[in-house]
């Protein structure tokens, strides 16, 4: 290989907007350099998708590691010619509502989408993410995933094992109640 082919060139002065075939073609080879490029792109805004679903930088630390170890487990399975950040922001969303379905089962009212509000300055609220934060797993995940990602109720509801009504519901209750805190940000949060 000539030393002017676009494989020789270090992955650390690569342009940021290169295209990521050659590299995901590299990375499927076991080169360990490409790989890391992958994970410096894609991983900061993976954690934050999985922190806004489970509400905990742990739990979201945890899902970006599963994502990419299923990356490392399914290169054959992925097309290089297409993007991989959605892939990835679609694997990020099942690991979180897999670990969503998996705790719900431990707790007892999934009937609420409101917890009990953690302590956070008054200017907090002003924020989108502080105002998740007021939401109970369940809730935040469904509202994150539908108003943001752009997820279906139907979609929703087949992910979750539920309907799509449940999730319109759930959907429903959660937005105006963030809403009514958003207008009333020293109103005591957790339903009676």
């Amino acid at each position: 290989m000539s030393t002017d082919t676009p494989l020789s060139i270090p992955l650390a002065h690569w342009p940021v907007d290169r295209d990521e075939a050659l590299c995901l073609r590299r990375a499927r080879r076991g080169d360990e350099a490409a790989l890391a490029w992958i994970y410096q792109r894609h991983a900061r805004a993976l954690h934050s998708l999985a922190w806004r679903l489970m509400g905990s930088p742990q739990a979201a630390e945890d899902i970006v590691q599963d994502a990419f170890m299923r990356l490392l487990g399914g290169f054959a399975r992925i097309d290089p010619e297409r993007p991989i950040g959605p892939w990835l922001r679609q694997v990020v969303a099942n690991l979180a509502i897999d670990r969503l379905r998996r705790d719900w089962r431990m707790i007892e009212d999934e009937g609420s989408v409101l917890r009990e509000a953690p302590a956070r300055e008054p200017a907090d609220h002003a924020e989108a993410s502080g105002l998740l934060r007021h939401l109970t797993p369940q809730a935040r995940a469904l509202v994150w995933l539908n108003q943001v990602e752009g997820w279906s109720h139907q979609a929703l509801g087949q992910r979750f094992g539920r309907s799509e009504s449940w999730s319109k519901s759930i959907v429903s209750r959660a937005l105006a109640q963030l809403r009514d805190i958003a207008n009333h940000p020293g109103t005591p949060t957790h339903e009676h």
